[in-house]
């Protein structure tokens, strides 16, 4: 196979084992290019995602706690949720930040797009950097929310993240992109 060349895989047949609001899994049978057939690959379907590092003007690092059933841990974890539709991952980002913290404002700049595992999951999630927020409102969260906020200096944050305190690898990412990019 010549450098370039697509390694596209072709769908054969795929079939929705569970379709809910917040779990989709789909087992396709699919043929790779050298002709072989997998008859069972999995994907998990989500929307995209998106994530905020949030700095006030004086320089506090806007976190929210929440617990986490699936580790069953109380998780310290940046400003997180799900991009809908009809918004940009921008609009979306400061919608859950301002829903699930009350801040907002400031000058936003988005720093990657990540994927969880691009192997099984069909979903990106955008990471942004907003500077000099500052509180705007109080939470608005969902009825299955309980999230407190925390705020943070650089200092705390920068150990946390080297005594591994951090556990959301979808966070973690941004976290060290913006600590290696810093003046």
């Amino acid at each position: 196979m010549e450098q370039g060349e697509s390694k596209r895989w072709t769908t054969l047949k795929s079939e929705y084992l569970v379709k809910r609001p917040w779990l989709t899994a789909r087992r396709d049978m699919v043929q790779l290019p050298n002709g072989v057939i997998n008859d069972e690959y999995y994907v998990l379907e989500y929307p995209d995602w998106v994530n905020v590092i949030a700095i006030t003007a004086d320089g506090q690092f806007v976190f929210v706690r929440q617990y986490r059933y699936g580790l069953g841990i109380d998780s310290v974890e940046l400003c997180a949720g799900v991009a809908e539709p009809g918004e940009t991952p921008e609009q979306s980002a400061r919608r859950e930040l301002q829903e699930e913290t009350g801040y907002g404002g400031g000058k936003w700049t988005k720093l990657m797009e990540i994927s969880q595992n691009p192997g099984t999951c069909n979903n990106i999630t955008h990471c942004f950097l907003a500077q000099g927020v500052e509180r705007i409102s109080s939470q608005h969260l969902d009825r299955t929310e309980d999230i407190d906020v925390v705020l943070l200096s650089r200092d705390q944050v920068k150990h946390m993240l080297e005594s591994d305190q951090l556990k959301q690898a979808l966070m973690l990412a941004p976290l060290w992109r913006y600590f290696a990019q810093e003046v």
